[in-house]
């Protein structure tokens, strides 16, 4: 194991003489990270996904975090490189599309019917309201919530770590320092932030408390269940509930592509 001063010395080095042996080294010390990550999505996708391809596009996003991080600013590495380990491995889930068609359109259309039971009732509407609408059983629509559970979470977890406070880190400082600030990259970035914290106004006070557990605390869906005395598979219902009522609100608001 490295000490603090061993593994500094390795980024000076890294940096200042560009020798790849000191690279492959903060590689290899850097590892577990990948694996971490890999491991927490893993954990609600398809058993048809398999770790250890998540685990290399993982270590992939390491490799770059290594080559464009600027140990000379005060932020950790860890913090840095796991925002680059985890959009790798969602940028390849994405590409795999796992989610079957027929899902992604069921996920529309508890999309479109929360949104229009909550212009019609001026609220959130319950799960028996929306089964109803729907014309479906409730134990239907929580299995399709389960199912669809992690499927419109990817982009969410992105976006998300844009509304993390001053002191640490978001995905706007994962951007390369070309020595000058993009000014449409700023202003596309404040807007993005803007329009997800107004989305998330709309959200109850309990799902406000969920995302906060699982967002920034790292809290898993079972240790959130005891928090609120649910079930883990209900964590897992409204968590997805929650993602498809955000995406349908900014769906809303950029207008319906599709």
């Amino acid at each position: 194991m490295l000490r603090k001063d061993e593994i500094e010395e390795l980024w000076k080095k890294f940096k200042e003489e560009g020798d790849s042996k000191f690279r492959d080294s903060l590689i290899l010390y850097y590892s577990p990270l990948a694996k971490y990550v890999a491991g927490k999505i893993a954990a609600g996708l398809p058993q048809s996904v398999e770790l250890a391809d998540l685990i290399s596009c993982g270590i992939l996003g390491l490799i770059d975090a290594v080559d464009k991080f600027d140990h000379r600013r005060k932020i950790k590495f860890e913090t840095y490189a796991i925002s680059r380990i985890r959009g790798a491995i969602l940028d390849e889930l994405r590409s795999m599309d796992w989610m079957p068609r027929s899902l992604r359109s069921k996920a529309r259309e508890i999309e479109r019917a929360i949104i229009s039971l909550e212009n019609r009732l001026q609220r959130v509407p319950t799960d028996e309201e929306l089964a109803e609408e729907l014309n479906i059983s409730l134990a239907e629509l929580n299995n399709t919530l389960a199912r669809l559970n992690y499927s419109c979470v990817l982009a969410l977890d992105e976006l998300w770590t844009l509304e993390q406070d001053e002191n640490e880190l978001g995905i706007c400082e994962t951007i390369v320092d070309y020595q000058s600030e993009d000014p449409y990259s700023a202003l596309e970035v404040k807007e993005i932030r803007d329009v997800l914290r107004k989305a998330i106004t709309y959200l109850t006070d309990r799902e406000k408390e969920i995302i906060t557990l699982y967002y920034f605390h790292g809290f898993t869906f079972g240790e959130i269940g005891e928090v609120l005395g649910l079930t883990e598979s209900r964590i897992s219902q409204i968590h997805t509930k929650i993602m498809l009522r955000l995406k349908g609100y900014l769906r809303g608001l950029m207008g319906d592509r599709d």
